[in-house]
C-alpha cells in the first residue's frame, strides 16, 4: 500500500518540523518576537532541504510573512510620531494574525500554499 500522505505531503518529520515553525511563529509576539526569529532561520533552512511543494510553500509563506512584517513594523514605528504609525501598526496585526491562521488551516487540511 502506497503512502500518499508522505510522497504529497511531505514525511513526518517534515511535517512536525513545519508545525513547530507555526507554533513558533503564533507565540512570536508574546516573546518580543524572539521566537519568531527561530521560527524564521528553521524556515529559511528547511526551505532548501525538501523537494516536495506542499513543505516548501509553507516555509515560504512563514518566511515571507516575517520579512514583510519586519518592514511594515520599521515603518509603523518610524511614523508613530505621526500617528498614523499606530493605525499602521494595528493593520500589521491584524494581517499577521490573518496570516499565521490561514496557514495554520492550510497546513491541518493539507493544501498548498499560494506563491
Amino acid at each position: 500500500m502506497t503512502d500518499l500522505t508522505h510522497s504529497s505531503h511531505g514525511s513526518e518529520a517534515e511535517r512536525n518540523t513545519l508545525l513547530i515553525a507555526y507554533i513558533l511563529h503564533a507565540i512570536a509576539p508574546f516573546t518580543g518576537g524572539i521566537v519568531g526569529l527561530i521560527a524564521v532561520i528553521i524556515s529559511h533552512v528547511k526551505v532548501r532541504q525538501t523537494d516536495n511543494a506542499f513543505i516548501r510553500s509553507h516555509h515560504s509563506w512563514l518566511i515571507r510573512t516575517f520579512w514583510w512584517a519586519v518592514v511594515f513594523l520599521v515603518l509603523a514605528y518610524a511614523t508613530m510620531i505621526l500617528v498614523v504609525g499606530f493605525a499602521l501598526y494595528a493593520a500589521v496585526a491584524v494581517w499577521w494574525l490573518y496570516r499565521t491562521i490561514r496557514g495554520f488551516i492550510s497546513y491541518g487540511e493539507k493544501r498548498v500554499m499560494p506563491g
